[in-house]
């Protein structure tokens, strides 16, 4: 039977301020409390619809406009961050009472997050432990692959195969180019595919990996199908990603403040509408997946966004930003938003993984 923790943020001060704050960074923040609830949101060429007894759904209206974005999007940014963050595309794991953070202190927080992600899903032990090293995966699945940072670390680490997918033709084309470069293309590869059309037959990955991709997903019931789908029996499924805030018992929607702020957001990454980390639970307690566990770790990302601002306004990455494109520089633009939902409580940066039985 699935189950979920609920308890009380360990956190009580802004999460972006982390000189005041007393965690520990050895600590595990603490999982988010779910609430069950009835709302409609409407956002730019999409919707969410969540009732009781069925989660949030997305649907959207355009998905081949949407999907023809987030690609061209990627294809104009990645080089870019590459040249200035490294392969690893997403959020770093942070000491919340860090401070001065050099770009060698955030690629290793990039790293940091991957296994801390893998600690939780229980995949992680000493190698000296034959009977958990037997249990690590052989096969991967990257979905939402970027560059293929991912991929290409859990397949070292674990000597296993990894498939990524992306909707970028030109990452797709550079993680392949990575891979042959450290010598892993017999065991790493890249295609460009639709994660919510996945073209891979049923079971066949030990670990289903998802580093912050589910929030270009349209439709989150199909996406986590998906995941589910490939998992082979007993297989792990690891979803990183970015989520609004779970409603109160008495809301019936998000405020409409924090409507707006996400609706430029949405605009800016090329998002469709935003769900909370209880819907994912709900969705995956619907498909009868096992140890369902979720934790908020936004505390531990705070010090990211700022430092991608502050790469973006050095000579190198204003340079940059210039040569990209329109899509680029608008998504720039539009960082300081992201800092502003996590100050308010709006976003939550959330772990959610579970095991296929």
């Amino acid at each position: 039977m699935a189950a979920t923790a609920t308890t009380t943020s360990a956190f009580t001060t802004n999460p972006f301020f982390p000189s005041t704050t007393t965690s520990n960074f050895r600590q595990r923040p603490s999982s988010l409390s779910f609430y069950t609830h009835s709302h409609t949101t409407t956002f730019p060429r999409l919707s969410i619809r969540a009732t009781t007894t069925t989660t949030s759904t997305m649907v959207n209206d355009d998905e081949g406009v949407l999907q023809k974005g987030i690609a061209e999007f990627y294809d104009e940014s990645s080089p870019i961050w590459e040249d200035i963050w490294g392969d690893h595309m997403h959020h770093g794991f942070y000491d919340p009472n860090s401070t001065n953070v050099s770009l060698s202190d955030h690629r290793a927080a990039q790293i940091r997050m991957i296994e801390n992600a893998l600690t939780f899903a229980s995949l992680n032990s000493s190698t000296s432990d034959e009977v958990s090293t037997n249990k690590w995966p052989k096969s991967i699945v990257d979905v939402g692959c970027g560059i293929g940072g991912s991929s290409r670390y859990l397949a070292k680490k674990f000597g296993a195969t990894s498939t990524g997918i992306t909707l970028s033709p030109v990452q797709a084309a550079r993680a392949n180019s990575l891979a042959a470069a450290q010598q892993l293309a017999d065991k790493v590869s890249f295609q460009v595919a639709d994660a919510l059309k996945q073209p891979f037959p049923d079971g066949q990955f030990d670990l289903v990996w998802s580093m912050e991709s589910g929030e270009h997903m349209p439709d989150k019931t199909k996406f986590v199908g998906e995941l589910a789908r490939v998992a082979a029996p007993g297989g792990t499924i690891i979803i990183v990603t970015w989520c609004h805030r779970d409603l109160g018992p008495a809301e019936e929607s998000l405020k409409p403040w924090e409507q707006n702020l996400l609706k430029k957001i949405c605009d800016a990454f090329y998002l469709p509408a935003w769900c909370s980390t209880a819907d994912y639970v709900r969705l995956l307690e619907s498909l009868s997946l096992q140890d369902i566990k979720s934790e908020d770790w936004s505390s531990y990302v705070a010090p990211f966004w700022p430092a991608v601002i502050r790469s973006a306004l050095t000579w190198k990455g204003l340079v940059s930003l210039l040569r990209s494109g329109l899509k680029t520089i608008k998504g720039a633009l539009a960082m300081p938003l992201m800092i502003e939902g996590y100050q308010k409580g709006l976003i939550k940066f959330s772990i959610i993984t579970c095991r296929k039985a």
